[in-house]
Formats: C-alpha cells, sequence, structure tokens
C-alpha cells in the first residue's frame, strides 16, 4: 500500500522507531518525524538523530511548550480539570496540540498521511484519529503498530536487523510526561493492589522523607488564572515550573488511581503533578470564596466533570466542549485574589485565602459581634424554607397526621 509522504508522530522510543521503518518498507512511504515538545524533559537532539538513523527524510521539533500551557493547560485549571475527581488530565491534554502541529507540517510538506504509534488497547489512539479526522479528513491515518499488531518483540528484531540500536524501556513502566504531569503504568503497577515503588517517582520525594517543616505558599489569581507566586509576578508556565519544584521536594502531588478507560476497562495509573495538585486546590478555594451558592455548584457539578470527561475522552474538537469552557471562563470573571497553602509531606491545605470580590463578611459571620436574624425573621425564614419538604411529608403521612 502505497501513502507517500507520511508524517509520524515521534517520540523516539522502540515503537515509533520500528515505525519509520515499517512505514518504509510496508507502505513504501517517505516518513517526516515530528516531535512536539511540550515539556516532557527529553534529549531533542538525540530524538532528531534516532529518526534520521532509522530513516527519516526529515525531522521537526516544534517548541510548544507555552501554546500547551495557554490554550490547554490554563483553561485546565480554570475548569477543574480532573478526570474523575483523580487524573490532573496531562497526556488528555497534550495530544490535540500534537495532531494540530503534525497536520501543519503535514500541510508545508505536502504529506497525504499522518500516522502515531498507539496500540488498539489505549486511550491515545482515540485522541490523534478524533483530533485528525477534525482538522483534516483529507489526510489518510495510518497506525503502524495497530494495524499489523507489532509486539515489543517484533519491534525489537525489527530494529537489530537494520543494525540499529534499541532504545532504553525505562525499566517495566510506560511512560508519558508533559511539564503539567507524567503518567506512569504497567509493570507492578498491574496489580492494584500492590504500592507504587519508590522507583516509578521522579519529580516527587517520599512524603516519609521530605522535609520535617511546612512550607507555606501563596499562589495569586487573576480571573482564575495563576499569575503570582509569593507575591511575584510570573506567566503560567514559569508558575508551574515553581510549584513543580517546590511540592516535589514536599513530596507533594503523588496520585494512585484506578481509571476507567476510554477502550472499556479498568486500569491502575500513577501520576506525578505538583503544580496541578497545588493549582487545582487552589483555584477550588478561591472559587468558593468568591462565587454564590448557585454558581459554585452549576460549576463544580455540572460544567467541570463534563468539561473533563470530554476532553478524556478525546473530545477536545466537541462543540460542547467549547461552550462549557467559554462558561467556565466568565464564572471566573472575579475569581481574583490570593490562596495561602501549606506543604508538608505530601499534604497541601489550604489556609487563608483574600479576594477583593468575595460575598464573606466578618461582621457578618462573627458569632459574638456580627450580624443577627431577630427570633421572629429566624422563625419565619425557616418555615418558609422547609415549607415544601413539610407539607410533602405530612401529605405522605398515614392519616395524613401532623409531622
Amino acid at each position: 500500500m502505497d501513502v507517500g509522504k507520511v508524517v509520524l508522530a515521534y517520540s523516539g522510543g522502540l515503537d515509533t522507531t520500528a515505525s519509520i521503518i515499517w512505514l518504509r518498507e510496508k507502505y513504501g512511504a517517505e516518513v517526516i518525524t515530528v516531535t512536539v515538545d511540550v515539556g516532557q524533559e527529553e534529549d531533542f537532539a538525540e530524538v532528531e538523530r534516532r529518526a534520521y538513523r532509522a530513516g527519516a527524510s526529515r525531522h521537526y521539533t516544534v517548541d510548544a511548550r507555552r501554546e500547551f500551557v495557554d490554550r490547554f493547560v490554563v483553561p485546565a485549571i480554570i475548569m477543574n480539570g480532573f478526570y474523575e475527581g483523580k487524573y490532573p488530565l496531562g497526556t488528555a491534554l497534550a495530544r490535540p496540540l500534537i495532531v494540530e502541529k503534525m497536520v501543519e507540517v503535514a500541510r508545508r510538506e505536502g504529506a497525504t498521511a499522518i500516522a502515531h504509534g498507539s496500540t488498539s488497547k489505549g486511550n491515545d489512539q482515540v485522541r490523534f484519529d478524533v483530533t485528525l479526522g477534525a482538522l483534516a479528513d483529507d489526510i489518510r491515518l495510518v497506525a503502524p503498530v495497530r494495524e499489523w499488531r507489532l509486539t515489543r518483540a517484533e519491534s525489537v528484531e525489527l530494529l537489530r536487523a537494520h543494525g540499529l540500536e534499541v532504545p532504553e524501556k525505562r525499566g517495566q513502566y510506560s511512560i508519558d510526561s508533559n511539564l503539567w504531569s507524567r503518567s506512569i503504568e504497567g509493570g507492578a503497577l498491574d496489580d492494584p493492589w500492590a504500592e507504587p515503588p519508590e522507583e516509578v517517582f521522579r519529580w516527587t520525594v517520599s512524603p516519609t522523607v521530605a522535609p520535617d517543616t511546612p512550607e507555606y505558599v501563596e499562589v495569586g489569581f487573576e480571573s482564575g488564572v495563576p499569575t503570582s507566586i509569593n507575591g511575584e509576578r510570573m506567566d503560567p508556565m514559569t508558575a508551574i515550573h515553581v510549584l513543580n519544584g517546590v511540592g516535589g521536594r514536599h513530596g507533594v502531588g503523588r496520585l494512585d488511581h484506578i481509571e476507567n478507560r476510554l477502550v472499556g476497562f479498568k486500569s491502575r495509573e500513577v501520576y506525578e503533578a505538583p503544580a496541578a495538585v497545588i493549582l487545582y486546590e487552589a483555584h477550588r478555594d478561591l472559587e468558593k470564596a468568591v462565587l454564590t451558592p448557585y454558581e459554585l455548584r452549576f460549576k463544580w457539578f455540572q460544567l467541570d466533570p463534563t468539561w473533563a470527561d470530554l476532553v478524556y475522552r478525546g473530545l477536545w474538537v466537541e462543540p460542547l466542549r467549547e461552550v462549557l469552557q467559554s462558561a467556565g471562563h466568565a464564572l471566573n470573571r472575579y475569581v481574583t485574589g490570593t490562596v495561602r497553602v501549606r506543604l508538608y509531606r505530601g499534604s497541601v491545605t489550604v489556609v487563608g485565602r483574600a479576594s477583593e470580590y468575595s460575598p464573606y463578611s466578618r461582621d457578618v459571620a462573627d458569632y459574638d459581634k456580627g450580624w443577627y436574624l431577630s427570633a421572629e425573621e429566624a422563625r419565619g425564614f425557616i418555615t418558609v424554607h422547609s415549607l415544601h419538604s413539610v407539607m410533602a411529608l405530612k401529605k405522605r403521612r398515614p392519616g395524613h397526621g401532623p409531622v
């Protein structure tokens, strides 16, 4: 099957390196590789050399870190983007942007196909395929590992047959990272009863050896966007780097999660996301201080979980995601202020918050000298507040007797 020029999402790992050879030999393709830098801490020069050694005709390294933060991570902060209350949507956020960059390269190079190295068991295949179909349905999709059911052993054999070095596998685990999170799965983690071994973590120290002295951090927000740390103004990307560092040294951000995968089964996932955990905790607290009860409940129980679910399921292109996100931004218009958190041995605790837009009033809340309802007003309020419930209960009691 001749596909002409094909643009391959290239990580430099075993599967995508084998895919270069497979695409050339089985599809007669000229392979152009693209590595999108979203903060995954790779040696990009070595990744490029590996692509050329495997037979790529051209390689692109695209620095998309700032775009990733501004267009994907910041909305996730505003939407409190935890899938199923636990996963901070790291990999799921990055995939649509990677596809966008691949399409840009495909247009520039006149490619007729785009390829990725996902298997038929993972979530990423959906995120790649759906986004490509929405952005460029005239470009063909090729997934060599999925279509040919390539095993790791077959990929290793293929590389050795061509005299290529087999990329070192990072232990028994499958790891994906960007500047927002690290996701780790496989190996010993497949046993949901087993405690994650210390070797899977890289960004965080164990809470058992973290400093025994708490550290306090003040996070400033403007309209829901983090804009300062400890009074020093900085852009969100810098703030994320700072919080990953400070949170990591206190063991903050380790997440162990039984996840309902998009493809129909449960998996055990372990994540590291210090900045995400700190920012979500602080942002939610500031929302609670500023929003009315109706705004807060609508956003937390309707908008946020639906948005996170769509993103996790590879539906960044879904129009409803844009509507929900616009509503989230509108509700965060006045979510401006500072939140003080205490970091201590793996925990994040909000210990203070201040916002000029918060309806909180100490004069009202103070029990000693604050504002009070009169006894008559209190009785009237309680009667009206409970009238529907009391009347319904009366009607449902045998004989319609008094409560």
